[in-house]
């Protein structure tokens, strides 16, 4: 419960301090929150230990070369084992498009 308290937190923390133009808070708060049901099953922040071996953390996924916004919403419209049997909205893919951003 604490992990989720502390995500949820530094997901609104990070959405306060967006410049003008960049994702609403709502938005990144709206992909925190399917990124917590769906996600934290198996990836997990910079330095947890719960998850899985073979997913990496957020922070490690949006610093790879190529990994920007384009690459990930044609990521989330493609299947990826085991991530298929996770089929999101198209608001909720955006949501968490703008979460991912906020973490770069």
């Amino acid at each position: 419960m604490r992990a989720k308290a502390t995500f949820a937190a530094s997901a609104l923390l990070l959405a306060a301090h967006l410049p003008a133009g960049d994702a609403s808070a709502d938005t990144i708060s709206r992909g925190a929150a399917v990124v917590e049901q769906w996600c934290r099953l198996c990836h997990v922040h910079a330095g947890e230990t719960q998850g899985s071996d073979m997913a990496p953390p957020f922070e490690e996924i949006v610093k790879r070369p190529g990994h920007d916004e384009a690459f990930f919403v044609r990521f989330l419209h493609e299947d990826h084992f085991p991530m298929t049997t996770y089929r999101l909205f198209e608001e909720e893919k955006r949501d968490v498009v703008a979460w991912l951003m906020s973490l770069k």
